[in-house]
């Protein structure tokens, strides 16, 4: 690749448009391979929590992600590493991909419109067993808490570690300087697209015929269109296998990190023994394990709240629509900021723009929970109460950090994977994302989860000083974290540089 003779950006075009032209062949089609996989990840979004928080209540949720969730997780990142080892890059991501896309399409065709016939009665285990009756309102309703959990490892398999991964395969360091936060410019255009297509869907369904089941006929058009996306991306992806990673000018393997070396291929054991060996992996691990526990502990509280205002499903999802333009929108514009943060300052200067924005907005969010008694005359004068405050705050928290996720986090996390070798790269990106994403999350439901649990009658509410002080914690970790890794990558990357000098 000729990319270190090219000329410098200046003015607008550096802040709007780093990409020179004969880069759009490459940059445009993996832009629009994100654009469909977070189209469908904010719609399944929108979906499963719709489906779970209107049925069951928003408390199922830790009990999901604790006890159903996270064993999925460890139980496909090992089947991951066993596909990995039987097939190609190219096969792998075709196979997963329709795996996903084959279980949408047997949730609309069959378990959904059957779902009367085939969730059990646990009401007696439930009047039995009151401490896991969120547990058992999960099996009960098992079609929709499936959905669940295919919902949440689509973003974490299909999102983080299919694209990202193939991505930090054919793209370059100082390519994705330029290219991974232009990448979630025009990804979370799919957030708006999403938001928009979700409410024009759940109008349609409020206007069918009576009798006719509303919120399924939403269903039936939401999922259609995460059918024709996912296509769109499979379609995307063989594309550019047989037209760009055969142009020398777009793809050259040396230089997406180190030269890659033929290698064995490990066993499960051995990969998890070499993955747990590197102090850097080690790093990478805690950086999602930080965010899942962090935004989850803000996030259940403020759901509960939707679900009162909105109680139905169709409700729900009209106002998850609402709120998914709106993260797009702040996702796009934090792009074009993120995109000029990560050219012209250090890894870290970006890394850390994420939990301080967690930080802030989360402690605010909390005071409001907290003291919302306290708060509640001076919140009377200005016309609101301290509650109606606290879903306010929260939407902002929800929105401001996910917002700086997909424009900082996002891009700096798949940084740090370009200069490591192939089998750290794939199996090690495999156990970090799948295993310490879900774990970060689950991290998060078992506190909520335990301190509802062993707390007879207490909320959400009731538990948020408690909550508070282990998300304070929970940040301090992320901020060393972000300090340790800092060092460690910007060596890796020295390294790898002169390397390839030395070889030149």
């Amino acid at each position: 690749m000729v990319e270190e003779k090219l000329p410098e950006f200046k003015g607008l075009r550096a802040v709007l448009w780093p990409i020179h032209n004969f880069e759009l062949k490459k940059f445009l089609p993996m832009g629009l391979i994100m654009f469909c996989m977070l189209f469908n990840y904010s719609t399944l979004r929108t979906l499963k929590d719709s489906f779970v928080v209107t049925t069951c209540g928003a408390e199922v949720i830790s009990a999901l992600k604790m006890w159903f969730v996270l064993p999925s997780a460890l139980l496909f990142v090992m089947l991951y590493a066993k596909l990995a080892n039987a097939l190609s890059k190219t096969s792998l991501f075709y196979t997963v991909l329709s795996i996903f896309l084959g279980f949408l399409a047997c949730f609309v065709l069959f378990l959904y419109p059957n779902r009367d016939v085939l969730h059990p009665d646990l009401s007696g285990a439930i009047e039995s067993l009151p401490s896991l009756k969120w547990i058992f309102l999960a099996v009960q309703n098992w079609t929709l808490s499936l959905f669940y959990i295919m919902a949440e490892l689509w973003g974490s398999v299909v999102l983080t570690l299919m694209f990202w991964q193939f991505a930090n395969d054919v793209t370059s360091v100082k390519e994705a300087k330029r290219f991974y936060s232009m990448f979630g410019i025009i990804g979370n255009l799919g957030l708006i697209v999403s938001g928009h297509l979700t409410q024009i869907f759940t109008k349609i369904g409020e206007t069918t015929v009576e009798g006719v089941d509303v919120w399924g006929t939403t269903i039936n058009w939401l999922v259609g269109a995460m059918l024709v996306f996912g296509v769109c991306a499979l379609f995307l992806y063989s594309w550019i296998q047989r037209n760009v990673l055969t142009d020398p000018r777009l793809y050259n393997p040396g230089d997406a990190g180190k030269p890659k070396k033929k290698k064995e291929k490990l066993s499960i054991s051995e990969s998890f023994k070499y993955i747990l060996s590197s102090k850097y992996i080690g790093f990478i691990a805690l950086l999602p394990l930080c965010y899942g526990i962090s935004i989850n502990l803000v996030e259940g509280a403020w759901k509960s709240q939707v679900r009162m205002a909105f109680p139905t499903a169709n409700g729900y999802a009209s106002f998850m629509g609402s709120f998914q333009i709106w993260m797009g929108s702040a996702s796009v514009f934090c792009m074009f900021i993120g995109a000029n943060i990560l050219r012209k300052f250090k890894w870290h200067t970006a890394a850390v723009i994420t939990p301080w924005m967690i930080l802030g907005t989360g402690a605010l969010f909390f005071a409001f929970m907290i003291f919302n008694e306290s708060l509640d005359p001076m919140m009377a004068a200005m016309g609101t109460t301290a509650l109606m405050m606290a879903v306010i705050i929260g939407q902002i928290q929800n929105v401001l950090s996910k917002a700086t996720k997909y424009s900082l986090y996002d891009s700096t996390t798949q940084m740090t994977y370009i200069p490591l070798d192939e089998e750290l790269k794939v199996k090690g990106k495999a156990a970090v994302d799948v295993v310490g994403g879900r774990m970060g999350k689950s991290g998060g439901a078992l506190i909520q989860w335990a301190l509802l649990a062993c707390v007879p009658g207490s909320t959400l509410v009731s538990i948020a000083p408690t909550t508070f002080a282990v998300f304070l914690v929970i940040m301090v970790l992320w901020f060393w974290t972000a300090s340790g890794l800092s060092k460690e990558f910007e060596a890796l990357t020295k390294g790898a540089e002169s390397e390839k000098t030395a070889k030149a």
